[in-house]
Parts: structure tokens; C-alpha cells; sequence
């Protein structure tokens, strides 16, 4: 008897031994790639673990060209504001709704991390694929008459309908972390409106890059550049409309385990994705520069 409990001994100890080598083979995702799922006007390809519950606040002052008379922005009416909770129900899926001052829009958003890079370079980059649709939560009167043209129906007019408050956003996103203090991730989306202006586009396409870099181990130098481009085979007027610009931040990202506090100034009012990709009119030079900063906290369940 002694003999066989010492074999099973002997056999569960090997078996450990060989299934403990295995898992440190796993080549693991890598560490800490971003601070936040949030940099500043766009997303990462970081989602928290599995019962995370994620509140964020997102702010964005009046513009700094005044100066001291309204304390550069900070008193100003001009602000922006956005409020939102995101829960992970499963590994790499984040389900989010927010409410922005802005058009008093209501968002829904997801983003689904499809793969993340790995500390061995199995898979050298992390991807994910982030959407947004919001609903324009103004008065009716806020829209004109209540009549609306439908685009590629000529002149004629159709009664105001909900779907016409709605609006899209979609983004492909690729990351890396290059070093334990420089990440960088650049991206493609796609928006839509589906009520605009006649001389205006319903639809953008664009490209983001963004980054941070590590000067300590809480505090990182971030950046974002969004870039709508001006491409005429989907357009709907004989010219691009001009008053797209690019989107550009600066700022600086303080981060614990459970919070990440970015103050950066930037030159697009909107708080949401396809109000910063469809309407920003505002050029990168000092008086459109404004200040914001954007908060996250985490809880786990």
C-alpha cells in the first residue's frame, strides 16, 4: 500500500511539474500596454477584465483665446461634457452609454479586442474594433421645419423621423507597446450621419494616430492626431467641404490601478468620435487650442 501511495504521489507531483511547464510556455499578453481604455478623443485597444464597471467623465473647456477674461476657457459657456459607464461582461468585450451636453446626445458604444500582443512577440500587435451610435437628443425645433431632403431623392420633402437624430462611428485599431514606455497605435474608421445639411457630407473616412511615453511609472506624455480625409468618389457635392480639420491633442496622463486623470488641450470641441471626425471647423493655431481633461474609475465585481 505504501508503495502505491508513494507512485501517486510521485506521478500527481510529475504531472504538476509538466502542466506548470506548460502554462509558463503560454506566451501572455503583454503587461500594461495603455493606462486607460480612453486617450483623450479616442480609444484604446485595452479592455479591463471580465466584471470591470468603468464610469468616465469627459470635459472640454471654452476655447483659450480670450485669455485671462474668462480665465483662458475655464469660465467660459462654451464647455463640453460627457458622462458614461462601460462594463466587460466578457473577456475582451466592452458594452458602454453615455450622455453628452453637446446636442444632448445619448451614445451607445461597444469594443471588442480581437487579439492582444503578446510578451514573446507571438503576435507582435494588439487589434480591436470600437463603434459608437449616438442619438441627437435636441427639440424637433432644433432641426428646422420638421421637412427633411433624403439624399439621392432630389427635392423631394419627408416628415422628420427619429432615425434622422442618429449617427455612426466605426474604427479599426492597431497597437503596440514598443518598449515598457512607449506605445503607439494608429487606426482607420468610417462615420455617418444620417441627417446633415444639403451641402454637407453624410459620410467620413479617417485615420488616427496616437501614443504615450512613460516618464515615470504613474505619469505619461499622450497624444492623439485624428485626420478626416477629403475623398471625392464619396462625396455628395461637386467639392470636399472644406470645413472638415484635423483633430490634434497634447496632454498628460496620471494613472493608479483603478484611475487614470488626463489633462490636454486640443483644438475639436466635440467629446464623441463623429462629431470630432464630421464637424470639427476649428484649425490647429493657438486661439481654438482648449483645454480638457478626461477621468476614469474602476470597480471590480
Amino acid at each position: 500500500m505504501k508503495y502505491y501511495i508513494l507512485t501517486l504521489l510521485l506521478l500527481t507531483v510529475s504531472f504538476s511539474s509538466v502542466f506548470a511547464q506548460e502554462e509558463e510556455e503560454v506566451d501572455k499578453p503583454v503587461r500594461f500596454p495603455w493606462a486607460s481604455g480612453y486617450l483623450i478623443d479616442q480609444q484604446t485597444t485595452l479592455v479591463p477584465v471580465p466584471g470591470t464597471l468603468e464610469f468616465v467623465m469627459q470635459h472640454k473647456f471654452g476655447s483659450i483665446e480670450n485669455g485671462m477674461s474668462d480665465f483662458f476657457g475655464i469660465y467660459s459657456p462654451g464647455a463640453n461634457i460627457r458622462l458614461g459607464l462601460n462594463y466587460v461582461p466578457v473577456n475582451n468585450v466592452q458594452l458602454g452609454l453615455g450622455l453628452s451636453k453637446e446636442k444632448m446626445y445619448t451614445d451607445l458604444n461597444a469594443k471588442w479586442t480581437i487579439v492582444e500582443q503578446t510578451r514573446e512577440n507571438t503576435i507582435p500587435v494588439a487589434v480591436a474594433l470600437y463603434g459608437v451610435l449616438a442619438i441627437d437628443g435636441r427639440n424637433v425645433d432644433a432641426f428646422g421645419t420638421g421637412d427633411v431632403l433624403h439624399s439621392g431623392e432630389g427635392n423631394e420633402t419627408f416628415d422628420f423621423a427619429f432615425t434622422d437624430r442618429w449617427s455612426y462611428f466605426t474604427q479599426l485599431i492597431i497597437s503596440r507597446k514598443f518598449t515598457e514606455r512607449l506605445s503607439l497605435q494608429v487606426g482607420a474608421s468610417f462615420t455617418h450621419f444620417n441627417l446633415v445639411d444639403t451641402e454637407y457630407d453624410h459620410d467620413k473616412i479617417g485615420v488616427h494616430f496616437s501614443g504615450r511615453y512613460n516618464f515615470t511609472p504613474q505619469s505619461s506624455f499622450i497624444f492623439n492626431y485624428d485626420v478626416p480625409l477629403e475623398i471625392q468618389q464619396i462625396s455628395e457635392q461637386v467639392e470636399v467641404p472644406e470645413h472638415h480639420q484635423p483633430n490634434l491633442s497634447l496632454g498628460w496622463e496620471i494613472s493608479t490601478s483603478t484611475h487614470a486623470f488626463q489633462i490636454y488641450v486640443g483644438n475639436s470641441r466635440g467629446l464623441l468620435p463623429q462629431e470630432i471626425m464630421m464637424w470639427n471647423s476649428n484649425g490647429i493655431d493657438f486661439d481654438n487650442l482648449a483645454l480638457g481633461f478626461v477621468i476614469t474609475r474602476l470597480w471590480n465585481f
